[in-house]
């Protein structure tokens, strides 16, 4: 069989016109794309999304694709197996070359630096490592790839995914059962739904993390996820959790933990957010705080609680801001907190999150601690509340509904 297998693969999708948008400007071009995210965040779809837009513009384009999650490709163990199979599989010509979560072929990374190098293959390939293109890697690639991050849903595409209206019941399901796409083939329903994310859950820790990492002491493992679901958006520091866990005649050394939530961070499980002064540039190394990328998985290890919903909130204010192409930070201004520093094109935003502005004292400590701060960038205030009248001290009130609609 020569070129042209992904017709056996193929599978209809809901087009993610955000990420296309981002991958079109580097088709045909001399570059290695590189999808990473969570597992089952969607990432072979984007694949089967690129290739119907090459299609569209050249039928005739000649196209290999490989996914190791199946079976049929097993047998692609190291890079001299990728690169016997694509070279057997090629025709003269441009080949159009996708590789499905490539970091379980080992030492991929030769493969495509001898590949780019023959400039014939246009090359798209998936990942589930936030290292995947760190380190050593890098090097080997030498500005030979571009990495583009894939994420769950957005609250706009929940809609568009399960055809819902929008209003707050479509919200609560969002911020419920997160943003997963495969869920547009389930019922909206608690059991069917964290049923199914226990189960992405239990595939990512011991498939991304236990299985890649050889690690032993699993129980461990699976109480520091429920450490970080219980504080997320808490100041977490490996030494706060080693203390806790002595405190339940658990002895783990800090240095343990912070292996661990590495290999969590590496996963994409949760996001590692840094704290950094606001007016300075010190970088905290210690305090920092974690978010997972799915919410909805978080729920599922931990519960949907009612009095977990300001940090819910903060988490998916938080995913908003990745998903829109921020880099975010904690923000630190003296004994004060601002929960979200975010970057982008060299412009700066500022945001408290709030579940209701219900009463004085949420209302001062909220608006408080961004009017203490002294630069003319934007400030923020997201919450649950549906009135949105004037600023308060020139700081803007938003609902979450808006910020994730519009933001």
């Amino acid at each position: 069989m020569k070129a042209n297998n992904y017709k056996e693969y193929f599978k209809p999708f809901i087009s993610r016109e955000n990420y296309i948008n981002k991958l079109i400007p580097f088709i045909d071009k001399d570059i290695i794309k590189v999808l990473i995210g969570q597992r089952r965040v969607g990432k072979s779809y984007m694949l089967f999304q690129i290739i119907e837009h090459i299609i569209q513009n050249n039928p005739t384009a000649n196209i290999i694709y490989i996914n190791k999650e199946l079976i049929d490709f097993d047998f692609i163990k190291d890079y001299k197996d990728l690169i016997e199979y694509i070279r057997n599989n090629s025709i003269n010509g441009k080949i159009y070359l996708f590789i499905d979560e490539i970091q379980d072929i080992e030492q991929f990374e030769k493969a495509l630096r001898s590949l780019s190098a023959e400039g014939k293959y246009d090359i798209y390939c998936t990942g589930s490592n936030a290292q995947l293109l760190s380190g050593d890697i890098a090097g080997l690639l030498s500005g030979r790839s571009i990495e583009i991050k894939i994420f769950s849903l957005s609250f706009k595409e929940f809609l568009k995914f399960h055809k819902l209206n929008d209003n707050d019941e479509a919200l609560h399901k969002y911020i419920k059962y997160g943003g997963l796409p495969y869920l547009v083939n389930l019922k909206l329903d608690d059991n069917v739904i964290f049923d199914y994310l226990k189960n992405i859950y239990s595939t990512i820790l011991f498939k991304d993390v236990v299985s890649n990492q050889n690690i032993r002491n699993v129980y461990f493992l699976e109480k520091l996820v429920q450490y970080i679901a219980d504080n997320t958006g808490s100041i977490v520091s490996a030494k706060k959790i080693s203390d806790f866990l002595k405190s339940q005649k658990i002895n783990i050394s800090s240095q343990v933990v912070l292996n661990y939530l590495s290999h969590l961070t590496n996963a994409l499980l949760v996001f590692k957010v840094m704290r950094a002064e606001i007016q300075g540039k010190k970088i905290f190394e210690t305090g920092e705080k974690y978010f997972f990328e799915d919410i909805g998985l978080r729920n599922s290890i931990v519960g949907f609680k009612q009095v977990d919903i300001a940090k819910i909130l903060e988490n998916v204010v938080f995913l908003q801001l990745l998903i829109s192409g921020y880099d975010v930070s904690v923000g630190k201004l003296g004994e004060n907190e601002i929960d979200f520093v975010a970057n982008k094109n060299g412009e700066k935003k500022y945001f408290q999150v709030a579940y209701l502005l219900s009463d004085k004292t949420t209302i001062e400590r909220e608006f408080g601690n961004l009017l203490k701060i002294k630069d003319n960038y934007p400030k923020y205030v997201i919450s649950m509340d549906n009135i949105q009248g004037n600023t308060y001290e020139g700081i803007q009130q938003i609902s979450l509904h808006e910020f994730l609609l519009n933001f």
